[in-house]
Formats: C-alpha cells, structure tokens, sequence
C-alpha cells in the first residue's frame, strides 16, 4: 500500500479521529493546532504535530502544504477561522481540501471558497444511522475490518476488455463485485461483461490489492 501525506488543521474531536486514525493505517500524518494542549495530546499518535494559526497562507507555504495528499480542515466552532483556513490552504498550493461544515450554510460557503469535499460530520452520521435502522445490511455499513476494503474504481484506458481477459483477481487480488456503465448497474457481474474507459467497478480485496488496482488504473 502507498503511504498518503495527510494534512489534519484542528485536532478536536474530529480532527484528532481522523488523524490518528489515518496514522493507525500507515499513513504519515502531521497534525497542527493554535492550541498547545491539542498538540501535545496527539503529538505520540502522528507523525509529527505543529503549533500554529492555520489562517496564515505563509505559515501554511513554509509548512510546504503542497506536498501533502490531502488537507483536512477540522475546525468546527470557529466558522470563520474554517473559511479563512480552507481559503489559505488552497490559495497556499494544497491540491485536495477536505473542510468540515457545521451546517447547511457554512458548506455552502466553504464549497464556494474553493474546498474540494465538505463533510459535516453529525448530519452524515445521522442519515447513516437512519438508513442502517431502515436498512441494516446496505453497503455503507458494511465492516470488513482494518485489512479489507470495498473500493469503486474508475476505469481507465489501462483497463479495458471483459472481466474474464483483465482477470483482476488473479492479477491484483480483487473480486468484482458491481459495474455500473452509466446509468446501468450490473450487479456480480459476469466473465464476458466488457469494461471501458470511465466504467465503475465496486471491488473487494485487501487494502494493499485494492490499492494496487487503483495506481496501475492511474497510472500513465
């Protein structure tokens, strides 16, 4: 598996979630806060933490947040300081800005200053759990642990043909599971269902098989 450089900026309750857990998963992982005591709360759980105010576009280019895979933008009371922190992150160079949004409003505004996903995190959770109770055996809440993963993946070039001549499970440890072409979705597909470019493939493996499939389709 690819390591991934994680930004995290706010290290409450969310912030620390995601950050540790990304590091658990083996991925390098800085976590910065204004606060010395969210600092040192997580300093032994990332890679490495930082003590600075993330709505100084400087600060943020001499971090050099443009080598970071993704930056995710955890501050939650402060809406100002959110915004102004996913506009310095993205005006400093950093090529995916993930930002938490306490409500409706303030993802509107922080889709609108350039943030790639807004997540808001109660409001996800909650439609989660009222389709798990409707619904308890859906694809979302499926747990397969911390080894596995079921990943779609977007064809490329480098993945065209049917399923039986890319023979993916052989090749990269993957089972089909799904393929949607458009609007049309196929469900345990079969050998001869053909694969092109921009299809969707819903896959099952390890974490390390899944990833693999995905850089070889990235790759150019």
């Amino acid at each position: 598996m690819r390591k991934h450089q994680f930004l995290v900026i706010g290290l409450g309750r969310f912030g620390t979630a995601v950050a540790t857990t990304l590091y658990q998963l083996g991925h390098e992982v800085v976590a910065i806060d204004e606060h010395e005591e969210n600092v040192q709360r997580v300093m032994n759980h990332v890679t490495h933490v930082a003590m600075l105010d993330a709505t100084d576009e400087r600060a943020l280019s001499a971090l050099g947040i443009q080598d970071f895979d993704v930056v995710i933008v955890a501050i939650g009371a402060d809406v100002k300081a959110n915004i102004l922190t996913t506009v310095a992150a993205k005006s400093a160079g950093a090529k995916y800005v993930v930002s938490k949004a306490v409500d409706d409003m303030t993802r509107r505004v922080l889709e609108k200053v350039g943030a790639d996903l807004v997540v808001r995190p109660e409001h996800d959770m909650g439609v989660r759990l009222a389709r798990k109770l409707v619904r308890p055996h859906s694809f979302d809440d499926i747990d397969l642990g911390t080894d596995y993963a079921i990943a779609e993946v977007t064809a490329t070039g480098r993945i065209e043909g049917t399923l039986k001549d890319l023979n993916l499970t052989n090749r990269f440890g993957v089972q089909v599971i799904a393929l949607k072409t458009g609007s049309q979705v196929r469900i345990s597909p079969k050998a001869d269902d053909r694969v092109v470019a921009h299809d969707t493939l819903v896959v099952v493996g390890t974490l390390e098989s899944v990833e693999r499939l995905i850089s070889y389709t990235e790759d150019t």
